[in-house]
């Protein structure tokens, strides 16, 4: 049985930081295409970061980027998302996903992952101004 289990969310300050995790059990990330999305209420789901576990090739919303970082760690089993410099917008439910890279490419990876991918339950960020 796959299982994304997402971490590390909470309540912080705007300028503040925090580490999401995404770990993956009945499921191996390597060689395969991770995304980060969030929703805010009343938002769509947008996706913020993605990253081929495979080669570490990453991919970045123009919102987040030079604030956020993906990175994985194979061995782990775990994909991270480091949000840096956080502010009151960036507050959502935060979801991992993941798929064979076949549904990241050629065209638009969020598509592809909505349709295809596993999902974890989300973890809740909430920045405060």
């Amino acid at each position: 049985q796959v299982q994304l289990v997402e971490s590390g969310g909470g309540s912080v300050q705007a300028g503040g930081s925090l580490r999401l995790s995404c770990a993956a059990s009945g499921y191996t990330f390597s060689s395969n295409c991770v995304g980060w999305f969030r929703q805010a209420p009343g938002k769509e789901r947008e996706g913020v970061a993605r990253i081929y576990t495979g080669s570490g090739v990453t991919y970045y919303a123009d919102s987040v980027k030079g604030r956020f970082t993906i990175s994985r760690d194979n061995a782990k089993n775990t994909v991270y998302l480091q949000m840096n410099s956080l502010k009151p917008e960036d507050t959502a439910m935060y979801y991992c996903a993941s798929a064979r890279v076949v549904y990241c490419s050629g065209g638009s990876w969020t598509t592809g992952l909505l349709g295809a991918g596993y999902w974890g339950q989300g973890t809740q960020v909430t920045v405060s101004s």
